[in-house]
């Protein structure tokens, strides 16, 4: 991995103006995500911006709402201008490429909330651009069947940025002997979960359904981390048995294996009104450039054939 897209516990002490000890502090408590390579602890910005929307919004002591009345949005809080929603680190490394074009007048803001919450801030306006990795289980499609029903009356464009692969994440070994869904539901393993709308949760949630399994019957269900890389490091210190995420966190952590199930779509959503923008071309010339594209081409679990490529309009 990037070393760029890494982050140091002084890194994370200098970003929250802190001393070193508090991170060291705030990791022992549970309250910032981590994971280690070797003996050195390290941090995601995801992880990091995690924390610090945690403890604005228990300083506020209140609930932020949208215009649904009752959605909490971080991204209601952010200055105004483009906002994109999503947690992966290609979007870090997107809005680093379009800061350096002569034809954006400032780079996008980044909100690091999950596909589910990303969307239903685009169908507010509260966003410009989500990104999405959303499973249908009755169709078995990506994204646009979510789109269309999570943004009715607001016509959108799908653009794929990679394919992923989903599994899940199981001790050195795989002791437990855990290779498909199905070996959840006899409430033998505990689970670490991921936060509701998380694309992972989503896809977890949508084959359980159709194994017609009550995912509270799995010891752990109702516990929630806010990271691939948090659920992968819980499963790799021995907290849960197994875990749902992506390829790519696995190889991050320690004592942690992946057991892939699944390929999954990574696509980004706008408006249809705002795809001519300056800014929404940017992003496409960047996805489409050799240069971007190269930056992920043997990243392990990507897929990046069709990367910039329009999928539908809805």
């Amino acid at each position: 991995m990037d070393e760029n897209l890494t982050l140091t516990a002084q890194d994370v002490a200098d970003i929250l103006r802190i001393a070193k000890n508090t991170v060291y502090e705030l990791v022992k408590r549970g309250e910032l995500n981590h994971y280690k390579v070797g003996r050195k602890m390290r941090f995601t910005r995801p992880d990091v911006d995690s924390y610090i929307a945690t403890s604005r919004s228990a300083s506020r002591q209140a609930e932020v709402t949208s215009g649904s009345g009752s959605a909490r949005s971080e991204v209601a809080h952010q200055e105004s201008g483009f906002i994109i929603c999503g947690k992966d680190s290609m979007l870090d490394v997107l809005t680093g490429y379009l800061g350096r074009r002569s034809d954006v007048d400032r780079p996008p803001l980044r909100a690091y909330v999950g596909s589910y919450a990303g969307l239903t801030s685009l169908y507010y306006g509260e966003v410009q651009a989500a990104t999405t990795h959303l499973w249908d289980g009755d169709s078995n499609r990506y994204n646009v069947p979510f789109v269309r029903r999570l943004l009715p009356g607001v016509p959108a464009v799908v653009i794929h940025l990679t394919k992923r692969t989903q599994g899940l994440y199981v001790a050195t070994g795989n002791p437990r002997n855990i290779q498909t869904w199905a070996d959840l539901r006899h409430g033998t393993v505990t689970l670490i979960n991921r936060e509701k709308g998380a694309g992972s949760r989503v896809l977890l949630d949508e084959q359980l359904r159709l194994m017609k399994i009550n995912g509270r019957s799995i010891p752990g269900y109702e516990r929630e981390a806010l990271s691939h890389i948090s659920a992968a490091g819980v499963v790799g210190r021995g907290e849960a048995d197994v875990g749902v995420g992506d390829m790519k966190a696995a190889s991050m952590v320690e004592g942690v294996e992946f057991v892939p199930l699944q390929t999954e779509q990574f696509d980004m959503v706008v408006r249809k009104e705002d795809f001519e923008t300056p800014v929404v071309q940017a992003i496409l010339s960047v996805l489409r450039s050799r240069d971007f594209r190269e930056q992920f081409q043997h990243m392990k679990g990507y897929d990046i054939t069709d990367m910039g490529k329009v999928l539908a309009e809805t």
